[in-house]
Parts: structure tokens; C-alpha cells; sequence
């Protein structure tokens, strides 16, 4: 079964500031958010500008790099959190947050403070205003930059032994590509993001292998013939070690139990629980397993027992995560925001809901909705509509729309706010799920939390 989170013991959300004065100068915060209307520009000039002009932190730590389309922000976790048994102090840099911005950078699983992260929003922003104004820069970096630069430079404030990092869009012209990784792992490759990534696999396999840099050892959960080998030939053209995760390892599953093994070339781990739930975690864990001990040949040695830990301890909110909410019911949160995603909900509910369940729902309109729906309708007893307080949302009823259509849908309800739409699948059963959206499942965690924190507003990538 998936983790289960009981908000009566939720930490409670960070209180909002007070709203500035007439002499207060601007909030660092609100600065970073209003670098949002410069959009998303992928590109490595002005990443490296930036970097350069703060010193280049990111040559302060060895780096590991987690690219790809489904799973990478599960492995990221799955690796910070055996690094961190093993006795490393690690930063950890992934995209989008749920609830508050904080979540996006932490120093050993801890998210930044909010005080810490205006300090260093504040620094990377003066840095960038004054290349801005010397003609350093031609334009000021965009959002993903700037948090970018703001997490690399953080990390080598706290002194961090290593760092993993999330791609946050492809990988060639990605923000995150400003670091030299000593490895790094390419999850499952799906279509996703295509105008900015291409329109078919091999094109978006050609973006996330862009990562690929000499001398590191590339870790690859990704299985599809016409992906792996654009990963296999960039590895060869730059003189990087490939490791098929799923070559020589075997998972299995223990009878009656939620235990796996797990056999490497290297290791016969002893049987664990995984602290992430659903079936295709195991490719994650299998992928976050191979880069964990290939971390030896660049001095990072990690152990058995850590990566046991690790793997055992992990949490990762949003996915397949079971929140239970006192005298009203539990949902099944899951950020499944594409098709492939989707398909591994639905599997995962297939085993643990044989006999259907409520589903609350929403999707971007840039997101391939008929895709998502062919995959969790059949899943569900009913379908409730909504949409997340984002110009990006598909309206709830166009959204319901798109479910009738299907044949044989599961009634549909709708419901323009996500909170009333989840009571709305309460009414029907105890435990519902809600999905379909990072944002959805953001603003419902803020709401069953109380609040909202930092992260005012969300931005997936």
C-alpha cells in the first residue's frame, strides 16, 4: 500500500509575511515569482553567465544528474535519501514544489528556511540585475534560471558533500546542465513538453541524453529500442559509461508481503519495503540502485545496508501517497500529469481498488488529456471534474466533456473547486484518488494543510 500521511500530524504551513511597507524594498520572493513572464527560454548562455559571475558554486561539490520523463523526481529522492544513510551531506535541487517553493531545494532532506532562501534569492537577483545592467547579460534570467542558479549556489554555502539534481525540462538546454555530474541516471521516456522537447521519442530521447558529459556513468531505466539507442550512441560519442539498469537486475516481489528483492552484478540485497509505493517504482529503484554503486568508482562508495535504508526511508509527497484526513475520509494523491504517468496509476489501482474508486481529476490544457482519461477512467466508479486555480487549467466542464465521450464512462460530476470537488468524491466512497495534475494535487495538499506558505503559486516544468 502507499505511505499513509495523517495531517493531524502535518507540520503547520509557513506563516504569510506581513505585506511590505511604502519604504520596504521588494521582496526577494516576489521578485523570483515575477520572473515568471519571461516564460520558458531553454538555453545554457545565460545559466552560465550567472554562474560564472557567483563564482561557479556548482565546481564546489561533485554533482549526480537525474534527467527524464516519468520517475526522475522518485529517483532523485530514492538517491538523496541512501546518500544521506550512507553519512553524506547532500543537497537536493528538484522541480515543481507541491505546496511551498522551499521544497525545491534542501541540505540533508531538510527544505531551505524561508529567511534563508530570501537571503539567497536576493544575492543571485543582485548579481543578475548588475550583469543585466553591465551588458553581461542581455536579458534577466528566466525563473527556472534563477532558482537554478539560487539551489547551486545554497549548496555550496552549506557545504554539501554532493549534489543531486533534477532536470526540470529535457536536458541539453536545461538550466541544470550547467553542472558537470560525475553521473547521473535517464528515467522512462514518454511524449511530453513536445514544443519545446520534438514531437517524436527519439527527438526527446536526443534532448534528455544531452545531460551526458565524458567520464560519468549514466544509469537508464528506459527499456524502448528507438530511445535507447539515441541514449546508447551519446553515450559512445562523448565517452561515457552506460548502465541498462535493467540489465542483470532482478526484482521480485515476496509473496504476501510488500517486500522485494533485489539482485545486482555486484549485490544480493536482503528483502526490503520499498518506501515508495506502486509497481513501477521498482524500475526507479532499480535505476537509483546501479547509480548508487557505480558512485565508487568516482570516491562516493555508498553501502548495501545504506542503500537499503535509503530505498526503505524514502518519501516523496504526491505520489501514490495516501492521506488519511480525520472524520472524513483518505485520498490517494498522485501527480500522474501524462499519459505514461497515467498508465502506472491506473495499473497500481487496478491492484489495490479491483472494484473502482472516486477519482477527482484535472489537466493542463498543454497536456494530452484524452491520453490521461483513456488510462484512469476505466479505473473509476465516478469522475469528478475540476480545475486548479491556474489560467492553465482545462475547465472543469470542458474537462467532464472529454469523459463522456469515452465509451462506457464512469458517471461524471463536476466541480469547479478542487476542495469541493474532493468532498464531492467523498460523498460517494471513503477513499477517493485525485490526480491527473501537479497543480491539483498541490493546492488540495495546501488545502488539507491549512495553508499555503511560500509557494503562493506553482510552476511545473
Amino acid at each position: 500500500m502507499p505511505p499513509d500521511h495523517r495531517f493531524e500530524d502535518a507540520p503547520v504551513a509557513d506563516t504569510p509575511p506581513r505585506p511590505p511597507g511604502p519604504r520596504d524594498p521588494p521582496d526577494p520572493l516576489d521578485r523570483l515569482f515575477g520572473l515568471e513572464r519571461f516564460g520558458i527560454r531553454p538555453g545554457l548562455d545565460t545559466i552560465r553567465r550567472l554562474m560564472a559571475a557567483l563564482g561557479d558554486p556548482q565546481g564546489a561539490y561533485p554533482a549526480i544528474i537525474v534527467a527524464g520523463t516519468n520517475g526522475k523526481g522518485s529517483v532523485a529522492a530514492m538517491i538523496d535519501s541512501a546518500l544521506r544513510a550512507a553519512g553524506y551531506r547532500t543537497g537536493r535541487y528538484t522541480s515543481p514544489h507541491l505546496v511551498s517553493i522551499t521544497e525545491r531545494f534542501a541540505v540533508d532532506g531538510a527544505a531551505i528556511g524561508e529567511p534563508a532562501l530570501r537571503e539567497e534569492a536576493a544575492r543571485v537577483l543582485r548579481r543578475a540585475g548588475a550583469l543585466v545592467r553591465a551588458g553581461g547579460l542581455s536579458r534577466p534570467p528566466t525563473f527556472f534560471e534563477a532558482a537554478t542558479a539560487i539551489a547551486l549556489s545554497w549548496f555550496r554555502r552549506a557545504e554539501v558533500d554532493l549534489a543531486v539534481v533534477e532536470v526540470g525540462l529535457g536536458g541539453r538546454l536545461d538550466a541544470t546542465n550547467v553542472v558537470t555530474p560525475v553521473a547521473g541516471v535517464i528515467t522512462s521516456i514518454g511524449l511530453d513538453h513536445q514544443e519545446h522537447l520534438g514531437g517524436t521519442i527519439k527527438a526527446i530521447a536526443a534532448e534528455k541524453a544531452g545531460v551526458v558529459k565524458a567520464g560519468m556513468a549514466v544509469v537508464t531505466t528506459e527499456t524502448a529500442p528507438a530511445a535507447l539507442s539515441v541514449i546508447e550512441e551519446a553515450c559512445r560519442r562523448r565517452g561515457a559509461r552506460l548502465i541498462p539498469a535493467g540489465r542483470d537486475t532482478e526484482i521480485a516481489g515476496r509473496p504476501g508481503t510488500p517486500e522485494i528483492r533485489v539482485t545486482t552484478p555486484g549485490h544480493r540485497y536482503p528483502p526490503f519495503r520499498p518506501g515508495l509505493a506502486g509497481a513501477h517504482q521498482r524500475s526507479n529503484a532499480a535505476g537509483a540502485i546501479r547509480l548508487l554503486e557505480g558512485l565508487a568508482d568516482a570516491g562516493l562508495p555508498v553501502g548495501a545496508e545504506a542503500i537499503v535504508r535509503g530505498l526503505s526511508d524514502v518519501v516523496w509527497p504526491g505520489r501514490l501517497d495516501l492521506v488519511r484526513v480525520p472524520g472524513r475520509g483518505a485520498v490517494l494523491l498522485d501527480a500522474a500529469h501524462n499519459p505514461a504517468a497515467a498508465a502506472a496509476l491506473a495499473r497500481h489501482l487496478r491492484d489495490a481498488f479491483p472494484d473502482r474508486l472516486p477519482i477527482v481529476c484535472a489537466v493542463m490544457r498543454d497536456k494530452d488529456a484524452d491520453g490521461v482519461l483513456g488510462h484512469l477512467a476505466p479505473c473509476a466508479s465516478h469522475i469528478v471534474c475540476t480545475a486548479p486555480d491556474t489560467p492553465r487549467a482545462t475547465p472543469a466542464p470542458a474537462l467532464a466533456e472529454r469523459v463522456r465521450r469515452r465509451a462506457g464512462a464512469p458517471p461524471v460530476t463536476v466541480e469547479d473547486d478542487p476542495r469541493r470537488a474532493l468532498e464531492a468524491a467523498w460523498r460517494h466512497a471513503g477513499t477517493v484518488c485525485a490526480t491527473g495534475s501537479i497543480f491539483l494535487v498541490g493546492e488540495l495538499l495546501a488545502a488539507l494543510r491549512g495553508g499555503g506558505g511560500s509557494g503562493r503559486r506553482s510552476i511545473p516544468r
